[in-house]
Formats: C-alpha cells, sequence, structure tokens
C-alpha cells in the first residue's frame, strides 16, 4: 500500500446538514494498514541484515534431524515479529520445516482455523502418526524445537 492509496481513502462527503466531512475511519484505518506494512519492513531488513548462521553437523545426524523436522509444519505471517523469531531459531538450528503462509486467505489459513481453532500465528503443527497438535507461542514452540528436533546435535 503506497501513501497515494492512503490518501484516496481521505473521503468528504456531504451530510444532511449541509457540512463536509471526511471518513475518519477509512482514513484512520488506512494509515494504521501503512504503518503496519511498513514496520513490517523494517523487521524483513533487520532479519535479513542480522540473519543468524546455522549449525554445521555431520551429514548423517543432519539426515535424522532433517527426518524429525519432516513431521512439522510452521503456520506463519511473513512480517509478524514473533514468526520472525521462530524462524531465526529454526535458522540458528539448520532445521527444515515446511513454512506455511496463513496471512492470505487460503487452504493454511483455513486448516489453521478449522484445525488449530484459531487464526493465531506463530503456530506449529506436529504431526505424529494420527496424533495431530498445535503449538503456539513463539518461546514454547523455540523450546520444543531445541528440545525434541535439534536435541540430537552435538
Amino acid at each position: 500500500m503506497n501513501l497515494t492509496t492512503i490518501l484516496s481513502r481521505f473521503r468528504y462527503s456531504l451530510s444532511k446538514s449541509g457540512t463536509i466531512g471526511y471518513d475518519a475511519g477509512n482514513f484512520l484505518g488506512g494509515i494504521m494498514k501503512f504503518i503496519r506494512w511498513f514496520l513490517g519492513r523494517i523487521i524483513l531488513l533487520i532479519d535479513f541484515v542480522t540473519t543468524p548462521k546455522g549449525v554445521k553437523r555431520d551429514p548423517t545426524l543432519q539426515a535424522q534431524i532433517d527426518e524429525k523436522a519432516s513431521s512439522l509444519s510452521l503456520y506463519q505471517f511473513h512480517a509478524c515479529p514473533f514468526c520472525v523469531k521462530v524462524r531465526r531459531a529454526m535458522k540458528r538450528n539448520n532445521l527444515n520445516i515446511e513454512l506455511r503462509d496463513a496471512k492470505a486467505e487460503g487452504i493454511h489459513r483455513q486448516e489453521l482455523l478449522e484445525q488449530g481453532g484459531k487464526v493465531k500465528v506463530p503456530c506449529l503443527r506436529i504431526d505424529q502418526g494420527d496424533k495431530v497438535t498445535w503449538l503456539y507461542e513463539s518461546n514454547d514452540i523455540i523450546a520444543f524445537l531445541e528440545k525434541e528436533v535439534a536435541s540430537n546435535a552435538a
């Protein structure tokens, strides 16, 4: 969203009393949307510039950890600071977990709502055979990943 779009939402209207007003809710909503978009880009830039290095493992051990991680999926928003925090932990621990964008209207958002119970990110889907567990909260997800998935790292 650019500034022109935001300003175009500042609409004048003629009320019954003959005074000119504006659609403040629409305008303020546009401003807030722009601020969230702008802050999201700053978060992504900082993440890009300060990306952590992943641990180096023996290929056999990494293959075992990749096997563990194959039953996991992270539902996330790309510019969400808590999602960035989890992705950074995944990068540090060299975990290859499928990322699913839950922001756009689509299958992943619908899955998160119907099966997880709410559209809240980050959310880690843990498939254990016939059992599926949904883990919310970035600190809980990171603790789980470090204890249960990356724990074989020497």
